[in-house]
């Protein structure tokens, strides 16, 4: 619940989430009808992808305002459950689009952060670390693909936009490069302070989660809400659509 009371707090527009879990399993967590009912945020999109009986995990969207349209994008495949997922809001009479997405990670296990560590203490030769090496690259190839879908995609738009995501990979990357071009704003650039780490594990500086914009907004508040209530810190934006000229 304390992540909850986190997202109460924050009392934003929207909530993209890029791994969201909701069961209507006594056992487990409806988290769904739950911030549909005690948050507010009555207009939502989440894919409901299957991860065991009545439990569903995948990427989710919610909304204080109407949603007029939305849409999934799977990744090829061994990337299920990710996808890239848009809503359509209509807010004080203006279309926007919300896109979140959840890219590939390296799937490391415990063992693989544990060996880590000890290479970084130099307590183990990086040739007996082959496995790690191998997830690390398999991942960077399966993102370079899900990149180029992304970008694409949002080309597309007819609207102005602003993508979320958990791209699992660091601003100077291909995957970053490839989504943001010169065509995006990086809320964090543009008003953020510091290194901006997004993630608490392996590295004290990996930032690897981001708030994305069409040039058609202005980037007024950007804010890392340092709480280890999760492996990722919250990511919370404030921005304006711009007027026409």
């Amino acid at each position: 619940m304390k992540m909850m009371d986190q997202i109460k707090e924050q009392n934003a527009d929207v909530l993209c989430f890029q791994e969201f879990f909701t069961s209507t399993d006594s056992q487990y967590y409806n988290n769904l009808n739950f911030i549909r009912k005690e948050l507010g945020y009555p207009y939502y999109y989440f894919s409901f992808d299957n991860d065991g009986y009545l439990q569903w995990y995948g990427q989710a969207i919610f909304s204080k305002y109407p949603l007029i349209d939305s849409g999934l994008i799977r990744y090829p495949k061994p990337s299920m459950p990710e996808a890239l997922v848009h809503a359509d809001v209509i807010f004080n009479g203006d279309t926007i689009r919300l896109y979140t997405t959840h890219l590939q990670s390296v799937q490391f296990e415990k063992q693989d952060y544990e060996t880590i560590e000890k290479i970084r203490n130099n307590e183990v030769e990086v040739k007996s670390s082959r496995g790690i090496f191998s997830k690390l690259k398999r991942g960077v190839i399966n993102r370079a693909g899900q990149a180029n879908l992304v970008k694409a995609e949002i080309s597309k738009s007819p609207y102005p936009f602003i993508l979320t995501g958990d791209f699992n990979d660091v601003p100077n990357s291909y995957t970053y490069y490839t989504i943001k071009d010169d065509d995006l704003q990086d809320a964090f650039l543009m008003n953020g302070l510091g290194v901006g780490r997004t993630y608490y594990n392996i590295a004290p500086a990996l930032r690897i989660d981001y708030i994305l914009t069409s040039k058609d907004f202005g980037v007024r508040q950007f804010n890392r809400i340092i709480k280890n209530y999760s492996d990722h810190y919250m990511l919370v934006a404030d921005v304006e659509l711009k007027k026409p000229k």
